[in-house]
């Protein structure tokens, strides 16, 4: 059994150690918004926050996640329900398309601006590696830069 916290609450998960994070959340935790895309940690459509940085769920083990806080598109929102900085720009920039990959993208985001809360454009397509089928690449960076705006406003 492997303990961590996921979206704040502690959990414990049995079974293999060799058990993709992804299939953890989904199958044993039911946090369905982290999405199997290439399995390979290549579409970014799996991301989670792992202690801070956004990983592919895809790639990592539960096993080697003992004592590790992960955050989910699921726990981005405030706990009375209030959507995330990024999760309102998304909506105002009305970035989606289809939505599949939408959440890796926001949780890419968040770690991108926990870490550099003005990226210029060049910084956010270094940072922002997530494939996106539909091409709403333009509309994510506008996003990203409207959460950048409100973060130093505050």
């Amino acid at each position: 059994m492997v303990s961590f916290t996921v979206n704040h609450t502690p959990v414990d998960i049995s079974g293999a150690d060799d058990k993709p994070l992804l299939w953890a959340l989904r199958e044993d935790l039911g946090l369905p918004g982290a999405k199997y895309g290439c399995g390979i940690a290549q579409c970014g459509a799996c991301r989670v926050l792992i202690d801070g940085e956004s990983v592919p769920s895809c790639s990592v083990m539960v096993g080697n996640l003992a004592g590790a806080s992960i955050l989910t598109i699921e726990g981005l929102p405030g706990p009375d329900g209030t959507l995330s900085l990024v999760q309102r720009a998304w909506i105002d920039e009305q970035v989606p398309q289809c939505g599949f990959c939408q959440p890796g993208f926001i949780v890419a985001a968040t770690a991108l601006l926990a870490q550099n809360p003005n990226p210029t454009d060049a910084e956010i397509d270094e940072a922002i590696t997530n494939i996106c089928r539909c091409g709403t690449y333009p509309r994510i960076r506008r996003a990203i830069h409207r959460a950048a705006a409100t973060i130093s406003q505050s």
